[in-house]
């Protein structure tokens, strides 16, 4: 292990780092339960007087039609130096189910481990921790660098709504494209590979979503005097669902790969050097007994690098103790799409309803219902100054070499696509998450020395922006 002045800060100081984390864990900020609207302010109350009690001078709380968002904006000394935005969101998912969580999900629960500490609570990384590492980070900066201002144009916008599909947050940017206005969005929402494997998240996937209703009969009807003479809309809905995918696990859409940006080899190679071991994935993080999916490519790819299709949920008839014998009115199912490069999610809508309509039974009505909106994919550009930035500071932070930081593609889907589109930046990801924290799930956990690297890094990634020098605005 190497020493700097900025990891000595951040050693010296992981205390501070606990107990604000500790404190705006207990927060309950559920994005998704009206019923803790009250949680969610108050969260982006805590997070706005931590900032300010950082030296952030400029901290605002900016009000949204739905949660509220935090602002704040450190400028630097230096006229010319470049201006980064940090994004990331402070709400957090829905707990169930609360039977099994190890220990309440509110109340951070430090456990022991043969990998190191771990703090367990909901959000303790997705994405208070990711976020609450930068307080450390800039602290750290300003320490090793004996400033009085960061050496960038700090900004920090972090929403309040981003577990819940972050509905209002592209209107956010546009309102306030002004004050956001940057040279690079340094994402906090994301994770590396393993703990002793530095790595770069180099894109994430879009989304698109559909709810199918099949209608049948006017009514339920009996199973005796009708079974077998009028069709069955969860019959029908159970052969849709089947052909959503063909033999070789290809999503079936009409047009559905014709805007997939192929993958290079350059990236399949990148890709190829995350060291991955697909049995041991299978009995933790995935929790299942095989894997599937689309021929031709690796598990890797087809989680982070190829387009998805997914059946979330199927429902219909009667689902209560015992039996009833009906033919049900009605059969609904709700499906995912994940997206890749050059595919935009308001594409998907039309794609759908063919796809339907040329599956569908004669006596059988469909409505197809295709939220507005949805996520883009977006993507790092692998040889940008920023991202040689981002390099040296994981590296720095991890004791390697720059060159030696691993690419990953996220699997998930964000609005980090309507930060580069609507500000006109390129984005960077600078995460400490890990496969194995549980994310959405129950026991949500993070490891602390995942934390403290991060809190290292962003220190780093202060002092290395500043040697970019930015286009003229």
């Amino acid at each position: 292990m190497s020493s700097s002045a900025e990891r000595d800060f951040v050693t010296a100081h992981l205390d501070d780092l606990h107990a604000d984390l500790d404190a705006w864990l207990r927060i309950p900020s559920i994005s998704a339960d009206p019923a803790h609207a009250g949680d969610v302010a108050a969260s982006a109350e805590w997070l706005a007087e931590a900032l300010r009690r950082t030296g952030f001078p400029t901290v605002e709380i900016w009000e949204t039609e739905g949660a509220p968002a935090v602002f704040a904006e450190w400028p630097s000394a230096d006229q010319d130096a470049p201006v980064a935005l940090v994004y990331g969101h402070h709400d957090v998912q829905p707990v169930d189910p609360l039977e099994l969580w190890e220990h309440p999900p509110f109340e951070p629960t430090r456990v022991e481990t043969p990998d190191g500490p771990e703090l367990h609570a909901r959000g303790a990384i997705d994405d208070k921790g990711n976020v609450a590492f930068h307080l450390l980070g800039m602290r750290a900066h300003l320490a090793a660098t004996g400033r009085d201002t960061p050496a960038v144009t700090v900004k920090m916008i972090i929403e309040g709504e981003e577990e819940s599909g972050s509905p209002f947050f592209a209107d956010l940017l546009r309102s306030h494209a002004d004050r956001l206005r940057c040279d690079v969005v340094v994402v906090s929402d994301t994770g590396m590979a393993a703990p002793d494997l530095p790595s770069a998240v180099t894109s994430m996937r879009g989304l698109a979503d559909a709810e199918i209703t099949l209608r049948g009969p006017a009514v339920d009807l009996h199973s005796g005097s009708f079974g077998g003479a009028v069709p069955n809309p969860l019959h029908a809905l159970a052969e849709l669902v089947a052909s959503l995918h063909d033999a070789d696990g290809k999503v079936t859409l009409p047009g559905f790969y014709d805007a997939v940006r192929p993958l290079s080899d350059r990236e399949r190679e990148l890709m190829g050097r995350v060291p991955f071991d697909e049995a041991a994935w299978l009995a933790g993080p995935a929790a299942s007994r095989t894997t599937t999916g689309e021929a031709g490519f690796s598990t890797q790819e087809r989680i982070g690098a190829r387009p998805t299709a997914e059946v979330n949920g199927m429902w219909g008839g009667y689902q209560g103790p015992g039996h009833k014998t009906i033919i049900p009115a009605e059969a609904h199912a709700k499906i995912t799409f994940r997206l890749v490069a050059d595919q935009r999610p308001e594409e998907i809508g039309p794609m759908v309803r063919a796809w339907v309509e040329a599956h569908l039974p004669a006596g059988i009505e469909a409505d197809v219902h295709v939220p507005a909106g949805g996520v883009a994919p977006c993507a790092s550009d692998l040889d940008s100054p920023y991202m040689d930035a981002l390099l040296s500071a994981i590296a720095q932070a991890w004791d390697t070499q720059a060159d030696q930081v691993l690419f990953m593609k996220e699997g998930g889907s964000g609005p980090e696509a309507d930060l580069a589109e609507q500000l006109g930046a390129p984005l960077v990801f600078l995460g400490a998450g890990l496969p194995t924290d549980r994310i959405h799930s129950p026991n949500e956990r993070v490891l602390l020395p995942m934390l403290h690297r991060g809190a290292e890094a962003t220190a780093h990634l202060w002092r290395e922006l500043a040697g970019v020098r930015p286009p003229a605005r």
